[in-house]
Order: C-alpha cells, then sequence, then structure tokens
C-alpha cells in the first residue's frame, strides 16, 4: 500500500511522540477502569475470580511502569519486538481476561479495540492488519473453546467473531490511512512554515543591505516596513521604527499621492519628485511603485492590499551616469590618440628635413612652431593612452615593498639629471628605513608628475620647490612635493584630480588623474592642501601635494638619509 510509506519515519518526531504519550496515557486510565469495575463487583457481593483481579492489578502496575519510564522513548513505528510491552501486552492481557471470566456477565473483546486503534495510528499497514489479523485468531479460538465447552450455538459464535473481525480490519485500515493522511498533512505544514521563515529571513536581509529605498505602505499612508536605505532618503523627520505617517510631513507630500494614485488605479507608477528637506538643498528622487495583490472588484477580501515603493536617489543615478560617460569617452579618446600618433610622427619628420632646407629666419620660426605644437600632440597623445595604461596595471599590476627613501631619491636624480640648470629644489628624506608598498615604476611616475606639475609654478628661489618623506612612530608614512606657487582658485581645487581638466590651455588635464589612480591601486592616498614651510628666508605659504602610504615596517630611529640635501 502506498501510505505505508508515509508513516515510516524515524522515532521521536514532535507527532510521534505526542500520540505515543496519550496512548500510554489511555492504557493507564482502561488498567484503572478495569481494577474499579472489579472493585466495584467485590463491593456489590458479585462473584469475582481473584485472577481477574490480580490481572486487572498487574496491568494497571505493567502499564504504569511504561508510562513513567517508556513516554520519552517510543518505540520504533516500523513491525518488532518493540511493540510487545505494549501492544503485545494489551492483547495478551484482553485474552485472558477473556479466558477466566467464567460467569460471561461480562464481554471485554472491545478492548481488543485499544491495540488495533494504536498499531494503525502509531505503526504501519503491515503491523495495523498483523495487530488485527492476530485479534481475529484470538477471537476465532475464543469461539472455538466455548464450542468445545458445550455452550451455546456454535454457528452464531462463528459468524459473530466473523463480523467483529471484518469490522476490526476495516477500523484499523481506514484509521491508518487517515493517520498516514494527517501526518503527510503535518509534515506539508512543517515544510511551507521552514520555507515561510527562509524567506521572511532572505527578505529582510535584501531589504537591510539594498542600495534603493524600500517602503510598504498601507491605504491611510502608514509605513509599514522601511529599510535603512529609505530612512536615510527620507532625510531627519523620518522614524527609525515603523509604523509611521507620511502625510504629516510636508516634504512627503508628493510620495504620499503617488501612494494614493498607485491604490486608486490599482496599476504600477512611477515618478521623478524633489523632496524639500528643512534648511537642505532638494533631493531629486526617481519613486516606483507596485502593489503587493490586485485588488478584488467585489471587495469582499479580507486582506488589505500594501503598495511597495522602491526610492532611487537621482544624484547616484546621475553620477552613475557620469562614470559610464567618461569611461566611454576615456576609450575612444585612447583611440583616437593611437591612430594620431604615426601620422603625427610623420608630420615630426617631415617638419624635420624640411628645416634642414630653410634659411629664411621667417620660415625657421615657423617650422619651428609646428615642432613645438606636434610636440605638445604627442604629449597629449601619450598621456590620454596613459589613462588605459593605467586602468590596466590597476587590475593586474600587483604591489612590491621597497624602501622609500631610497626609490624617492632615485627618482628624483632622474628628474633632475634632464635639466639640472632649471630643475634645482631641495630633497628632504625623513621616512628612514620605512618600507611601504608600491610599484617602484609607478611611484617614479607619480613623482615625476607631481615635480613637472611643481616646477611649472614654482618662484625663483633655489628651495622654492622641495621633495620630502616623513615617517611618526605609529608607522604613518607621507611623501610630499611642496613649492611657493601662488594658492590654487577653489573653482580648480575642487576638480582638481579629475581628468581632462586644466587651469593651462597647454596642458592635457590627466597628470594629476593618472596619480590618483595610482596611488587609489596601491592602498595610498593623494590630497592638495595649502601649507607653510620655513625656508632660508622665512616661512612661505605654498601648495602641498602629500601621498601618505600604506607602511609595512615601522620606521628606524635614526638613519644617514636624514640629512637635507639642497640641489
Amino acid at each position: 500500500m502506498p501510505t505505508s510509506t508515509v508513516t515510516e519515519q524515524p522515532p521521536g518526531r514532535p507527532p510521534f511522540q505526542r500520540l505515543w504519550k496519550a496512548f500510554l496515557t489511555a492504557r493507564v486510565m482502561v488498567a484503572q477502569a478495569l481494577l474499579l469495575l472489579q472493585l466495584l463487583g467485590m463491593v456489590l457481593n458479585q462473584a469475582i475470580e481473584p485472577a481477574l483481579l490480580a490481572t486487572s492489578f498487574g496491568y494497571l502496575i505493567a502499564a504504569t511502569l511504561l508510562r513513567v519510564f517508556g513516554a520519552g522513548t517510543p518505540p520504533d513505528p516500523r513491525p518488532g519486538i518493540q511493540w510487545l510491552p505494549s501492544i503485545g501486552v494489551d492483547i495478551a492481557l484482553v485474552g485472558l481476561l477473556q479466558v477466566l471470566q467464567q460467569s460471561g456477565s461480562m464481554n471485554f473483546t472491545p478492548l481488543f479495540g485499544l491495540p488495533i486503534l494504536m498499531a494503525g495510528v502509531l505503526g504501519t499497514l503491515t503491523l495495523a492488519l498483523g495487530t488485527t489479523a492476530g485479534v481475529t485468531l484470538l477471537l476465532l479460538a475464543w469461539a472455538w473453546w466455548l464450542g468445545s465447552q458445550g455452550g451455546g450455538d456454535a454457528t452464531q459464535r462463528y459468524l459473530q467473531t466473523a463480523v467483529t473481525g471484518t469490522g476490526y480490519f476495516l477500523v484499523a485500515y481506514l484509521v491508518h490511512l487517515l493517520a498516514a493522511r494527517l501526518t503527510s498533512e503535518q509534515q506539508m505544514a512543517r515544510r511551507s512554515q521552514m520555507d515561510a521563515r527562509t524567506q521572511t529571513a532572505v527578505s529582510a536581509l535584501v531589504m537591510q543591505h539594498v542600495a534603493d529605498g524600500v517602503l510598504v505602505l498601507d491605504h491611510q499612508g502608514q509605513v509599514r516596513l522601511a529599510n535603512p536605505a529609505a530612512l536615510l532618503l527620507l532625510g531627519p523627520a523620518a522614524k527609525t521604527s515603523t509604523p509611521f505617517a507620511l502625510e504629516h510631513t510636508p516634504a512627503w507630500k508628493p510620495l504620499m499621492d503617488l501612494a494614493r494614485q498607485t491604490f486608486r488605479q490599482e496599476q504600477p507608477q512611477h515618478a521623478d519628485v524633489n523632496i524639500l528637506h528643512e534648511g537642505q538643498s532638494p533631493m531629486g528622487l526617481r519613486i516606483r511603485t507596485w502593489l503587493t495583490r490586485a485588488q478584488p472588484a467585489s471587495g469582499a477580501s479580507d486582506e488589505e492590499p500594501l503598495c511597495v515603493m522602491f526610492l532611487h536617489d537621482l544624484r547616484e543615478m546621475e553620477a552613475r551616469l557620469r562614470t559610464e560617460k567618461l569611461a566611454a569617452m576615456g576609450r575612444m579618446s585612447a583611440a583616437v590618440a593611437h591612430e594620431i600618433r604615426n601620422p603625427l610622427a610623420a608630420i615630426v619628420q617631415a617638419n624635420e628635413l624640411l628645416d634642414e632646407d630653410l634659411s629664411d629666419p621667417g620660415h625657421k620660426r615657423l617650422a619651428h612652431m609646428v615642432r613645438q605644437n606636434a610636440e605638445r600632440l604627442v604629449r597629449i597623445s601619450e598621456d590620454v593612452l596613459d589613462i588605459a595604461r593605467v586602468q590596466h596595471q590597476i587590475g593586474h599590476a600587483p604591489s612590491s615593498t621597497l624602501a622609500l627613501d631610497a626609490t624617492v631619491l632615485q627618482a628624483w636624480n632622474d628628474w633632475q639629471a634632464h635639466d639640472p640648470a632649471r630643475r634645482q629644489g631641495c630633497l628632504e628624506l625623513n621616512a628612514g628605513t620605512a618600507q611601504v608598498e608600491f610599484d617602484a615604476e609607478h611611484l617614479r611616475r607619480v613623482l615625476m608628475n607631481l615635480l613637472d606639475n611643481a616646477l611649472r609654478y614654482m618662484g625663483q628661489e633655489p628651495d622654492s620647490l622641495c621633495l620630502s618623506t616623513s615617517a611618526t612612530a605609529a608607522g604613518q608614512v607621507k611623501l610630499q612635493v611642496w613649492s611657493d606657487g601662488a594658492p590654487l582658485d577653489k573653482s580648480v581645487e575642487r576638480h582638481l584630480f579629475e581628468p581632462f581638466f586644466s587651469s593651462e590651455s597647454r596642458s592635457s588635464g590627466l597628470g594629476l588623474y593618472i596619480c590618483r589612480q595610482l596611488c587609489q591601486r596601491h592602498g595610498a592616498a593623494i590630497a592638495y592642501q595649502r601649507a607653510n614651510r620655513a625656508l632660508a628666508h622665512g616661512t612661505v605659504a605654498g601648495n602641498a601635494f602629500s601621498v601618505t602610504f600604506r607602511s609595512t615596517t615601522r620606521p628606524a630611529e635614526s638613519s644617514s638619509l636624514f640629512d637635507t640635501i639642497v640641489v
């Protein structure tokens, strides 16, 4: 039978445990009723066999002991010897009571229903039918025994036994089917509860960590649920605990109007609105709404539909759009710069050949202008291509550990070697033996860009430009390029590290952008500030670009590189 597999479950599950305890309790109650009936018969001066009284008392003791010591460990529901202390004892007891009673005034046959019900509810179909077959055989043996004693009509007794056995078989089968159905539905309900708890936990986790704001509202505008992103977008007036009303805050009126429109039209809505918080600039939001279910036309359902509202910050959307446009422009610019290099090289070569044959000063000046602007185009194309190289290196090049002072000293010497007469300044190496995580070639590129930028704006003094390193006892290592140039305009300072931005027409505006990208790759930070510096002729204010590294070792107490070098 297919239903037999449903009840074949491991013991100890809560439903089986409860039924097992209920059955043991019922056995104790039946034993008490039997003993009370025997004692009542004795009180009424009826002839009671002492064996019957002893058997009933023994059954009460056995049932009580099993209830006390066996309730916590139910037997395996499959057929086996573990059922003998319960079903076997009950069948043997009822059969013994039926044999011992001599007067025939009391019929114990209905008590066979208890073990049959237990086998049908708690056991398998095989156990239920086997128990019923055993009871039927006992009833037939009882009918035969009465016939051998010459009592009554044998045909009627056999017919009654057959009817009783058939009824027991039907009861056992139907009870087993009902128990199997209830067990299946209980298991399905348990799985549904587990799925619901899992879904609730996942939904709560998503709500907490999703970047967009999520609000769940009812018809009255009460916020039933709000995630942290939504509370942040709603501003200071939003409460941290729900529910709270939207309609009582004027800044949230556009949200409430859109929610009402969603309930009224029973369709998803979307709109871009501005929320004006007191003392703050307006915040643009893109709102999308859905109903949790379509409201029935009859309105007979008691379940209230809810409006789920998603809030998107338009500033973040615009920032992502600008980033995507910038990336697309960078790819296109790199492709254009790559294509320009070949014809530009041909122009430079042709101009050099032409300049060799020119003698007129005016023509010479024109050829010089061509060479200058061609070199400018070469620098711009190389800077544009550097962006693509830096992006590729950021994704693939690993950091290395290097001694900061030694690397800076080598880069400074290389930078000065290109134009010793013009590239002058002071070098202060105070980082000692501090090690930093940075690629040597990338650090060299950062230094060259910062030094070239400082050289362009420095004054005429020998110490108008200064490159210095420092390390604190806490392990913070820093590199600084300082020059005594004029302070930057605020509008220039805001866009200082953006690509293609420059205050000069002859600059590509990519140098500082490349420096920032390389520093971010290696966990360093680059920043600009206006700083004062003590020089030989007094304290001078200037522009300082500082790179703070991720240190790997603490600096030493002393070093031979601590001296200040003025070149």
